[in-house]
């Protein structure tokens, strides 16, 4: 557990020892839940419109702290009666009575983009089955679960670009599903240390790849061949994404773009390690970032300045 969200769980935690925060405090306390978390590129571009920037850090910061509600609480029941309670405090926020600093931020964020109650809903549904599901047996499976932990992020993001229809979010939700996958491949060492297993019993199972080899991270041929397999379908996965980025505004293909490329390269980076994923986890430098996201503004500087 982070140590700020540890003070912070400690502080504004399901005892309620405390007044209901302003608005100025909620999006302050989103903005430094925000800086204190690690991802492969940030939910929150500087490209996008100063006045935007509150609304996606009260986002990011609901799904993170229920997620962290899920992994830095001690698992099993005690994370299920965790989130039950972020359940409840989701449903005040619906009925006008948010609580939380998040949820007192993300409440404007709810109305001004008019965001179904249901896309929150499903992401602590996804929390909530890690703490239940620790294997899958299909791929189907799998992708069923992404379906609820990844594919309502990037709806809620086409919401607050304002750029939101169904076929939009059709092709979203294979970014989205791809990005999920790729962090699974990019973390199988780090996943079977807390008890889960991504990756499906059949795919095991095609290639050979037995439970007394998982058991002891066995890095050889099966195990490769089955990673190389894995990452070609979610690179297919990605590229079926693809069609959204021209039909987005000129000014968010940037951001769109920085979100593929960051999970193709980490695809790459497996590819380059030859899918040795149990010995070394991919990750990006800060200068490849720096490398990813200067390719993506050149390419598109002219549509930016017209």
């Amino acid at each position: 557990m982070s140590a700020f969200f540890k003070k912070s769980l400690a502080e504004f935690g399901p005892e309620r020892a405390y007044s209901t925060p302003s608005l100025e405090f909620s999006r302050k306390f989103c903005l430094s839940f925000t800086h204190n978390n690690y991802e492969n590129f940030s939910v929150i571009s500087r490209l996008l419109p100063k006045p935007l920037i509150p609304h996606f850090h009260a986002v990011y910061s609901f799904c993170r702290w229920a997620d962290d509600l899920g992994d830095e609480t001690g698992g099993g029941q005690q994370a299920l009666e965790y989130l039950r309670w972020w359940r409840l405090e989701l449903s005040d926020c619906y009925l006008g009575k948010p609580y939380h600093p998040i949820f007192v931020a993300l409440a404007p964020t709810i109305k001004r983009f008019q965001i179904p109650e249901q896309l929150f809903k499903d992401l602590i549904f996804a929390f909530e089955q890690d703490q239940l599901v620790l294997e899958y047996q299909t791929y189907e499976q799998l992708l069923q679960y992404c379906k609820y932990s990844a594919n309502p992020v990037g709806r809620l993001v086409l919401m607050l670009w304002e750029t939101y229809d169904e076929e939009k979010a059709v092709y979203s939700d294979h970014i989205c599903t791809a990005l999920q996958l790729a962090n699974f491949w990019q973390d199988v060492a780090r996943d079977f240390l807390i008890g889960r297993i991504y990756i499906p019993a059949e795919c095991r199972l095609k290639f050979n790849y037995t439970p007394e080899d998982y058991g002891c991270r066995k890095q050889n041929q099966a195990f490769e061949s089955m990673m190389a397999d894995l990452v070609d379908r979610t690179e297919k996965m990605f590229f079926m994404g693809s069609p959204l980025l021209s039909m987005v505004p000129k000014a968010r293909k940037v951001d769109l773009e920085l979100f593929m490329e960051g999970g193709l390269s980490i695809l790459g980076k497996i590819k380059k390690l030859n899918y040795k994923v149990w010995e070394t986890r991919p990750s990006l430098s800060k200068w490849e970032k720096m490398m990813i996201l200067g390719k993506s503004l050149l390419k598109r500087l002219p549509l930016l300045s017209k």
